[in-house]
């Protein structure tokens, strides 16, 4: 990043944990410990940056796995104190929370909806170091509902971009599943995870190759009543704060059809809607370096001593 614009952002991909259906913590840790040196040769070389020119070192501090952020989190200190230059560690969340800054000069405040693999919350943005939880799922995450879903149809890991593709050529109204009536804002997806779990099971025994037949239609359904779930509660945080300026960021913010159908709610009720593009929706060290853009202008350095952490709230 220079002068608070992203000039590479290069990501390596690990798909050793696919023949596993789902990410292994050790090869994870593994797999960034053989790719950290050269993502960082290739991303320097591409922005055009000498080494010695970097103004500041920032990681991810956290949440995730801790083998992984350990990797990264002694890589950055290493290099920090090498060039003498300050340490930046960024929470993971709150890089999600400022991606829509990459590209677009957003205004305070702002609602966030914030949806992953392991987090769905919406937080209320009033400045970049100033952030209210006002609603998070109280078990399961989105992302996690539609891994899950993926697997129990038997689609391949990484699920949920599988069930989404499927999705597309779907009837969204073909079967109807429950979601969960918890708290104003708040969250919750394993009551969603359990009515699939058993809608598949009961329809098999009827017929054994249901879900074969209708698993186009399946996906929709299920993809329709999550993303109407996200909406239904991001509108009533718009309708309680007051807010009409609005971000969707996180892994699951990648999904066509929340995509679509955020698009079509904010023009229906006048929202200013930001979503990030495609690379800055899941993890990427893009959204990592805005937020260490915010922290380096207000001074807000760790030391040596900073430790990763692998969790907070959902």
């Amino acid at each position: 990043m220079v002068n608070g614009k992203i000039h590479s952002n290069v990501v390596a991909g690990q798909q050793v944990h696919a023949q596993y259906g789902g990410v292994i913590p050790e090869l994870a840790s593994r797999a960034h410990q053989q790719h950290i040196v050269p993502v960082v040769d290739v991303a320097l070389k591409k922005a055009g940056v000498e080494m010695d020119e970097l103004s500041a070192v920032a990681f991810t501090q956290g949440p995730g796995l801790l083998g992984s952020l350990l990797v990264g989190s002694s890589f950055a200190k290493s290099l920090s104190l090498s060039l003498n230059v300050p340490l930046i560690g960024v929470n993971h969340l709150e890089a999600h929370v400022l991606a829509g800054f990459i590209e677009h000069p957003l205004e305070f405040p702002y609602l966030c909806l914030l949806v992953s693999g392991g987090h769905t919350q919406i937080v209320q943005v009033n400045s970049p170091h100033d952030m209210d939880v006002i609603g998070r799922t109280l078990d399961d995450a989105a992302g996690e509902a539609f891994d899950k879903t993926a697997k129990m149809l038997g689609l391949s890991y990484p699920g949920g971009p599988q069930l989404d593709k499927l999705a597309k050529t779907g009837n969204p109204l073909a079967f109807t599943f429950p979601d969960s009536r918890v708290g104003e804002l708040d969250f919750s997806f394993s009551g969603l995870k359990t009515a699939v779990l058993y809608f598949v099971r009961d329809e098999r025994e009827k017929q054994a190759d249901f879900v074969e037949q209708n698993l186009s239609n399946i996906c929709a359904s299920v993809q329709h009543t999550i993303v109407s779930y996200l909406m239904r509660k991001l509108k009533r945080a718009i309708k309680q704060t007051g807010i009409h300026r609005v971000t969707i960021s996180g892994g699951v913010s990648a999904n066509s059809y929340l995509r679509m159908v955020a698009e079509e709610t904010a023009n229906k009720h006048g929202w200013k809607l930001v979503v990030p593009s495609l690379e800055y929706c899941t993890d990427n060290a893009g959204m990592i370096a805005m937020a260490a853009h915010f922290k380096f202008l207000n001074k807000d350095f760790a030391d040596q001593s900073v430790v990763p952490f692998a969790r907070t709230g959902k």
